[in-house]
């Protein structure tokens, strides 16, 4: 098990795509100071095509080193937990894109929000300093796992088992605040804890990072969407009614038929290849489960939402298809909607849309804050509740 040669790999790998970002030389550094394999628990979890499978690294030390350092894209699972991963060590291209988004500077006081193994928080405390970060992670072991890791580091950073999504620790004001876990609507807790013109970076609801900036006044943030990555849930939500894909779809459906069926003359191709369609359908109808598959007429498409409400487009030889759909709300019929008005936008990529938070509401918009179309995320009373 060389890990020298590996983290020189993947080092070679982020800099021949141009990964390493500019703005942010001391990243490329810190990287190399603090590697992911010192924060990087004993046991990692692999895919093995039906289930997840320990991989010791003193049983199997080279499985272990290739699963720490199998990509720059490529998170390794740390914990599963009923069968799912529950936690992970993030990409390393995805932890230095994010660092890089919360334009760090030396002496920022900063607030690192699920904690996990201390990597994360361990990069931030090279650039900011000794005592300039806080990191809170709601599970008691992976935080005294954190500790003992920044500890060995030698580096000063409080770890703290706390929820983020109540109250910031110590309720100090924050000039810096990065999330590493998935959360559909940003606490206000968050906003509250950061100082007017500080930075919010966070993973918005599994489809990538968000860089909120804190307004004069502190009564709004608002930012764009800075990267496109998958991140673990909020393990203080509720837990999704069904499952993705055929799964969820068929526990959805049930043995229910068809309350309408028509045809539809639209090609579904760019829904399955199209990632910058799907992000939009996601922003507009949020709760939206789409997942395709090819048949021998073509992309075939099933949409639920987890709870009632589906829908089948089914392709026909004619280069279209019927659509199916049930359960009292017409969902097919939401996506196609929302797949028109994004090409009467034309066509925008993931990079022009953005989030606005308020005490009273959240809402995503396309291009500008004020003046372009917006989609509300939740009602006002889950703003504050949290």
């Amino acid at each position: 098990m060389d890990l020298a040669k590996r983290r020189a790999v993947m080092d070679e790998a982020m800099a021949s795509r141009g990964d390493w970002p500019e703005r942010s030389p001391w990243l490329r550094e810190a990287v190399a100071a603090l590697p992911r394999d010192e924060f990087a628990p004993d046991r990692l979890w692999r895919w093995d095509g039906h289930a997840y499978a320990a991989v010791d690294r003193h049983a199997d030390p080279d499985g272990w080193a290739a699963e720490l350092y199998a990509s720059q894209d490529a998170a390794a699972v740390t914990q599963v937990s009923g069968g799912l991963p529950s936690s992970s060590l993030s990409a390393q291209g995805v932890v230095v894109d994010r660092l890089d988004s919360l334009q760090l500077e030396s002496g920022h006081r900063v607030w690192d929000i699920g904690g996990g193994q201390g990597w994360n928080a361990a990069l931030a405390a090279w650039r900011a300093g000794p005592g300039r970060v806080v990191s809170t992670e709601i599970d008691p072991d992976l935080a005294a796992f954190a500790r003992e890791r920044l500890a060995a580091a030698g580096l000063d950073v409080e770890t703290l088992t706390a929820d983020a999504t109540t109250a910031a620790p110590g309720g100090g004001r924050f000039d810096r605040v990065i999330a590493t876990y998935a959360v559909e609507h940003v606490p206000w807790a968050w906003i509250e804890a950061t100082g007017p013109g500080g930075r919010i970076v966070y993973p918005w609801g599994r489809l990538g990072h968000v860089a909120l900036t804190v307004a004069a006044g502190g009564r709004h943030a608002s930012g764009h969407v800075q990267g496109l990555a998958q991140f673990m849930a909020d393990r203080t939500a509720p837990a999704p009614p069904a499952a993705a894909g055929p799964t969820g779809y068929r526990v959805v459906r049930g043995e229910r038929p068809a309350e309408t069926e028509r045809s539809v003359g639209r090609d579904l191709d760019p829904l399955e290849s199209d990632w910058d369609l799907r992000f939009a359908l996601r922003v507009a109808v949020p709760d939206t489960v789409v997942f395709t598959g090819r048949e021998k007429d073509g992309v075939s498409a099933w949409v639920h939402d987890g709870v009632a409400a589906w829908a089948m487009f089914s392709a026909d030889a004619a280069g279209g298809s019927v659509l199916f759909q049930g359960g009292g709300r017409r969902i097919g019929d939401e996506v196609l909607q929302a797949w028109k008005q994004w090409e009467e936008h034309g066509r925008p990529d993931p990079y022009e849309y953005g989030i606005t938070v308020t005490p009273e509401k959240q809402f995503a918009w396309l291009v500008d804050p004020d003046d372009g179309p917006r989609w509300p995320l939740h009602e006002a009373a889950a703003a504050t509740s949290r």
